[in-house]
């Protein structure tokens, strides 16, 4: 279908699959097929990638149709292949459905239906429910927070074909930790999402309760990612590591119930979490 688009069209194509998201939930997704033991069935992980990035690759593609118009009112969106004209719509939404519709069959043939199923909750819950509650809702956050959860417990099921404790804890560690990820990103970008319409927590609440959600968020998650270490899937390394990790992020989170914690606060944050997840998946490479 795109053999014969010039390269500029090939490349917005693939901007409406959000490859910078994409890339993060591969991350994630390979980082939870290695921990449930994937030297040993490699061909079964490298469906579970493929399947996860067309799912992911279409869900993008479909929320870009869907919010095109509102990405228009963006600073940070309006350039987008959508709103700038470069795609047409039903190029987009045909790329979404395409894609979508291959990666179903390729998780339950190439793994197991159970993360087919986990697959198809996360398309339905980031297309269906996510996307139009965003200009609804402030519980949006949570909502969002699912579908980005499950790649790592695919990883999982991918390779066990069972809903075990490991798999269900690092969901627990990506559906908590998006949470103070999002706030400062909505914190960030208040602006813009006031020109949109969108209902982020620090629209609704006031920033300060959103900075209070984000410390406590965060608070929550740092002992969740050490419940890995009595259940055997880490060691004493990663539990010093992610400990470290986890201190240093509550640290700066905490900072934020200051009434005034400054303009780079949000920015800081934001930055940290990244830092923070990516050492987190870093030390789980440690097993003693």
């Amino acid at each position: 279908m795109t053999a014969s688009l010039p390269p500029v069209a090939l490349r917005d194509l693939v901007a409406l699959t959000k490859p910078r998201l994409a890339s993060l939930v591969l991350f994630t997704t390979a980082g939870g097929a290695w921990l449930a033991g994937a030297s040993l069935t490699w061909p079964v992980t490298l469906y579970a990638l493929l399947g996860t990035t067309l799912a992911v690759a279409g869900a993008h593609s479909l929320n870009c149709y869907m919010e095109r118009d509102l990405d228009a009112l963006m600073h940070r969106t309006r350039n987008r292949p959508l709103p700038a004209g470069r795609v047409a719509p039903k190029l987009a939404l045909a790329q979404g459905l395409t894609f979508a519709a291959l990666a179903l069959p390729i998780l339950a043939l190439g793994t197991n239906l159970l993360t087919a199923a986990l697959g198809l909750l996360a398309l339905v819950s980031y297309v269906v429910v996510y996307t139009p509650m965003k200009t609804r809702s402030a519980w949006a956050l949570g909502v969002g927070a699912l579908p980005g959860a499950l790649p790592p417990l695919m990883g999982w099921t991918a390779v066990t074909n069972r809903l075990e404790a490991p798999g269900l804890v690092l969901f627990a560690i990506l559906f908590l930790w998006q949470l103070p990820h999002s706030i400062a990103i909505g914190l960030m970008l208040k602006a813009d999402y006031d020109r949109a319409g969108m209902k982020t927590v620090p629209q609704v609440m006031g920033d300060r309760h959103a900075r209070g959600q984000a410390a406590l968020y965060t608070l929550l998650l740092v002992p969740v990612t050490l419940l890995l270490v009595p259940l055997r899937v880490a060691g004493t390394t990663y539990a010093v590591l992610a400990s470290i990790l986890g201190a240093a992020f509550l640290g700066w989170s905490l900072l934020g119930l200051r009434s005034d914690p400054g303009p780079g606060w949000a920015r800081r944050e934001f930055l940290l979490s990244l830092i923070y997840l990516t050492g987190l998946f870093g030390a789980l490479s440690f097993r003693s």
